[in-house]
Order: structure tokens, then C-alpha cells, then sequence
């Protein structure tokens, strides 16, 4: 019996541990997690009984077998959930599905709502043409000229910059995109790679965005593709994201696998052929070094390389030049918000529906802020009567934000709300708690440019599966870095060598939920 070692508990790792036990008793695995929970990013928080979704997790794909798994973990809904019930809101349901009111291990169907902040407004995201309304006519003047100037000029694309341009003209992308995106990554747009764009938002413009209105005013049109941006109904967890993953770690061990927690692999021993033999993690301050035959990393790439021995200079120098961006989350438990719900889409005590608001505010440095009870009714421990938010800020770890004490980083975010009139006093805040995430986003910048020939090196370790977000290097949905890990997992059984397949994930001109 073979053993494999699979570094982190995230959805690629789990998956790879789950789907190896699934199809094959060849194999001895064994999971490595840094920390107590499952999930990695995906992972939800419980404070005191209202969960936390960190960074915010929609689940929709267009891969047949994601779906198909998603559902096998947990089933789709078979009746209404309580907010549902409560409003007589109409959402879809699958017929000898479970009763989210009766089970947890339920899948439910939600509404995707979300919109940005800008200049003290609200406007749609993505962009359509309802923005235009709550804009100047100047404005309105000048995003239209800019926007068939983008059509009648294409930019060179070198730069996310030019990414956006090239789909909704430089004023609304001066309006919408860029401030956000220099807050996300600590980067002016035009000193990122287009990557993040293509594999994030494939096909979405104002054209795209005008194309599904058609197709929603005339419903026999065929051949409509919807952008991930541009979904409006979305499965999610009854318990948030995190959920799937512990189910999926319990029937992981249940099959006999073992999960090792509060675990940090360190380094990667490597004999004369470029194989690997050996690892060695740390747990209680203790080093431990244990031999196995296959080794699937979901690990960051950069700490994945700088653990392993006699790794060239080129790969080495690039890999250690990969960049990331951290983040923090506050959650505050609130009586209300200050934000009028001028939609048609009803909630418990008429709250926005949005589940989360991107913050294009170049005043704050506040990212987006997530309404958790419009993902779930259920990540709410008093729906009826609080209002549960998260704000999420974009740092690196220890920079002056990410050291600060939890109590300081609070009252900072408390007054960036109060300023964009979000609430009334800091006295409205009933309770509050911050999480903190490292390499929550692997960045599209500095060596990242070379990263092709760092890959080209993994590739020549032939007991080596390098799967996930981290792992790759690349902004993957879920399903993504479950599709790698499926990959690898093919290779592995069928003894496949070639490792395009685990790396071209995500890389095709056809985007996955487009």
C-alpha cells in the first residue's frame, strides 16, 4: 500500500484525500492541516453562535462533476428555509430534498444580490445600465464616450488596467474598478498581470451584461452564456462554506483516512533523482519527519519550495518572489443598518438583500463588508432581532493594520462605518470579533511574471501534485481547486506522468462557470 501525504485541509486537499480513499484501496492518506479548522479559506468562523464566512463563498459551477459532489455531501434543499417561510418567498427546491428546518446537512438555494459603494451611493454589481441613474449627466456623458472609445481602440493587454478599459471604458473603470483593486492587492491595476482579470471575470463587459438582459427578456434565445459575475441564484451551505468541509473530513476518516491537525509540514527531502521521501512538520514545537511514496501540496508554492532541498537558483528565486495579500475580517453584531432596501426582493425585517457591497471609497480602507444573514438564516444566532456583518480589509501580514490589537482594529473599522453612514454610533455595536487570514490571495505580480518556469521545475518531481489556490499559485474559484485535485488524483490511479492536465485547470480560454 502506497502512503500519500496531502498538505493542507482546504477544498483541494480534502477533495484529493477523498477522492483517492473513493475510487481506490491502493492507498495509505494522510492529511497535514496547519490549523484546527477544515476548509483553509473556505472555512466558517462560530462566535458565540453567528458564523462567519471568511472572504465569502458562492457555490455555482458548470462542471457536471462538481455539482454532482457538492450534492453528495450535502443534498439540495427539499423545503423552504426559515426566511423563506417567514416571507413566503418563492426559491428552488429539489423534490426529497431535506428540510433545512429539520437537518443541517443541506445545501441550500440563495439569491445573489451585491452591489458597490461609491461617492456615499449604491450601485449594481456587476455594472448595468440602473447605474446610470444615480450618476451625474457629466458622468453619464463621459462614461459613454470613454466606452465606445474602448470599443473602437482595443488596449494592449499587459495590465489589469487595460483588462477593464477594454470592457468598460476608463471612466467607469475609474469609478468602479480601480480603486478596489489597488485596496485588494496593494497594487495600482496597471502593475498587475491581466491573469487575475481573465480568470476571474472571462467575457464580463457592458456587452455581456446587455446580452443577459436580452436573454432574460426573451427567454427562447438560445445559446446565452452567464458569467460568474452574473449569476443570481447560488447553492450555499445551511451552516456556511466550512460545513462542507468538516462533512467531507468526517467521511474522509470514516473511510479510514487521517486527518493530522495543528500540523505544519517544513520541509521536503529529496533524493539524488529529484523524488521525494520524506517530509518533515512541525506540531507542539516539534519537528517529525515521516517517509511516503506521494506527496499532494495545496501548500503556498513559495513555502512549498523554500522547504525543499537542492532546488535550483532560477525556480528557488521566483518561487520566493511570489507575492500575496492577507486579510482581516471584523464582524460586528448589529441592531440595524443605515441602508434602505429599495428592492423588490423581501427580507427579514426588510434589511438589504445584498451579500456583500464592494467599497470603491477611496476615504476608507475598507474592502467589501459581507450582510451574513442574507447568506444563510441559519449563520445567525438571533435573525429576528441582529444584524450580523463582516468587514473585510485587505492587508499584509504584519503591516501596521495586521498588528494591531483586536480592540484597536475594531474601533479603526467602527469609525470607517460611522463615516460612510452605515451606522448611527459606536455604541450601536453589540459585539465584535477579527479574524485574521494569511496568503488568502495569491497575487498577480513581481516574479509571477516567470511563474511558467517555476512550474516547468514542479513538473520534474515525479511524486509531486501541486493542487489548489495556494498550491498553483492561481485565483481559483472552489471548483477549480477541486477540478485540479480531481486531476491529480486521475494521474495518480491510473498512473499518468504528464502533469499538464493538474495545471491547465483554469487556464483555458472557456471559463469553467462562464
Amino acid at each position: 500500500m502506497k502512503k500519500v501525504y496531502i498538505i493542507g485541509a482546504g477544498p483541494a486537499g480534502l477533495t484529493a484525500a477523498y477522492e483517492l480513499l473513493k475510487q481506490s484501496r491502493d492507498y495509505e492518506v494522510v492529511v497535514l492541516e496547519e490549523s484546527d479548522a477544515m476548509g483553509g479559506i473556505s472555512k466558517t468562523v462560530n462566535y458565540k453562535g453567528n458564523r462567519m464566512d471568511m472572504g465569502g463563498h458562492r457555490f455555482f459551477s458548470k462542471v457536471p462533476e462538481v455539482n454532482e459532489w457538492w450534492n453528495n455531501m450535502l443534498p439540495l434543499q427539499g423545503s423552504p428555509t426559515y426566511d423563506d417561510i417567514v416571507l413566503k418567498r418563492q426559491m428552488t427546491l429539489s423534490p426529497g430534498g431535506p428540510d433545512p428546518e429539520k437537518e443541517d446537512r443541506v445545501m441550500l438555494r440563495r439569491h445573489r444580490v451585491s452591489r458597490i459603494y461609491f461617492n456615499k451611493r449604491f450601485f449594481d454589481y456587476p455594472i448595468s445600465f440602473t447605474c446610470f441613474k444615480d450618476m451625474s449627466f457629466v458622468d453619464i456623458i463621459q462614461a459613454g464616450f470613454s466606452y465606445l472609445a474602448s470599443l473602437i481602440h482595443k488596449r494592449e493587454e499587459n495590465s489589469l488596467e487595460d483588462f477593464y478599459i477594454n470592457r468598460f471604458g476608463k471612466k467607469l473603470y475609474s469609478m468602479f474598478f480601480e480603486y478596489y483593486t489597488e485596496n485588494l492587492w496593494g497594487r495600482h491595476p496597471r502593475d498587475i498581470a491581466p491573469d487575475w482579470g481573465s480568470q476571474r471575470a472571462k467575457g464580463l463587459s457592458i456587452t455581456a451584461i446587455v446580452k443577459d438582459m436580452v436573454g432574460k427578456l426573451l427567454p427562447g434565445k438560445k445559446n446565452r452564456k452567464v458569467e460568474t459575475s452574473l449569476i443570481e441564484e447560488f447553492s450555499y451551505p445551511k451552516l456556511g462554506p466550512g460545513q462542507l468541509w468538516d462533512v467531507t473530513a468526517q467521511e474522509i476518516e470514516k473511510m479510514g483516512g487521517t486527518i493530522l491537525r495543528r500540523c505544519r509540514a517544513v520541509k521536503f527531502h529529496k533524493d539524488s533523482d529529484n523524488h521525494i521521501t520524506s517530509l518533515t512538520y512541525e506540531k507542539d514545537g516539534e519537528e517529525i519527519t515521516v517517509e511516503g511514496d506521494i506527496f499532494i501540496s495545496s501548500m503556498p508554492v513559495r513555502d512549498l519550495v523554500a522547504g525543499m532541498n537542492d532546488v535550483p537558483a532560477e525556480p528557488a528565486r521566483i518561487a520566493a518572489g511570489l507575492p500575496y495579500r492577507d486579510y482581516m475580517t471584523v464582524g460586528l453584531l448589529l441592531p440595524k443598518l443605515n441602508l434602505q432596501n429599495k428592492t423588490k426582493i423581501k427580507t427579514i425585517n426588510n434589511i438589504v438583500p445584498d451579500c456583500w457591497i464592494y467599497v470603491q471609497d477611496r476615504s476608507v480602507q475598507l474592502g467589501r463588508f459581507q450582510i451574513y444573514n442574507n447568506w444563510s438564516p441559519y449563520m445567525i444566532k438571533d435573525l429576528k432581532h441582529t444584524v450580523w456583518i463582516g468587514l473585510e480589509y485587505f492587508v499584509d501580514e504584519g503591516d501596521k493594520y495586521w498588528t494591531m490589537k483586536d480592540a484597536d482594529f475594531t474601533r479603526f473599522a467602527v469609525k470607517e462605518i460611522l463615516s460612510m453612514g452605515l451606522i448611527d454610533s459606536p455604541q450601536d455595536v453589540m459585539d465584535s470579533h477579527v479574524e485574521r487570514v494569511k496568503k488568502a490571495y495569491p497575487a498577480y505580480f513581481d516574479t509571477y511574471k516567470e511563474i511558467d518556469k517555476l512550474v516547468d521545475y514542479l513538473k520534474t518531481i515525479d511524486n509531486l501534485y501541486c493542487v489548489g489556490r495556494n498550491g498553483q499559485h492561481r485565483y481559483n474559484n472552489i471548483d477549480h481547486s477541486m477540478v485540479t485535485s480531481f486531476e491529480a488524483v486521475k494521474n495518480i490511479i491510473n498512473g499518468i506522468e504528464n502533469k499538464d492536465n493538474v495545471w491547465n485547470v483554469n487556464t483555458e480560454k472557456e471559463y469553467h462557470e462562464a
